[in-house]
């Protein structure tokens, strides 16, 4: 997988006349060595413990490259903030994200694909779908639903 994402960004890079900087794939192969969605500021630590000492910016502009190589992915969940996955071949997924607590899980259904793989749009080829599913997850839920006991016993108790 790191040798076909190289091969992808190193003719990538060549065909938009782009300099391949060690930065540049010390960036891509720590993306290929994560397996969960990260952000900038991750990535940076990552890049970091592994004593490769990149700004932010530069982090910033190769994450752009990569998605535009097809390696990467952006998403933006509950907050806005960007998100960021590798590719991982033609692996379709979808996302849980819950809205209390931010964790995302990321589920393969394949219903959902059989039914985006029939539709059919008019002068356009869809290459991948993004689609998002938002609420609590179980250990939210938990908390939640002691919550609502909680309140729900002192109520009773100052109605006493």
């Amino acid at each position: 997988m790191k040798s076909s994402a190289k091969a992808i960004f190193t003719q990538y890079l060549s065909q938009h006349k782009l300099r391949r900087t060690p930065e540049r794939f010390a960036i891509l192969e720590t993306v290929m060595d994560t397996n969960t969605h990260f952000s900038i500021e991750a990535l940076h630590a990552s890049l970091d413990d592994k004593g490769y000492h990149v700004s932010r910016a530069t982090i910033y502009n190769t994450i752009l490259l990569l998605i535009d190589a097809g390696l990467v992915r952006r998403n933006a969940f509950n907050n806005g903030t960007p998100r960021y996955e590798r590719i991982s071949g033609l692996t379709k997924h979808y996302h849980l994200v819950c809205t209390k607590c931010g964790k995302i899980k990321e589920v393969k259904d394949p219903e959902i694909d059989v039914l985006l793989n029939t539709r059919r749009y008019s002068k356009f080829h869809p290459l991948y779908a993004d689609l998002y599913i938002h609420g609590l997850c179980s250990q939210c839920m938990r908390k939640n639903k002691s919550l609502k006991n909680n309140i729900t016993n002192n109520i009773s108790k100052n109605e006493d």
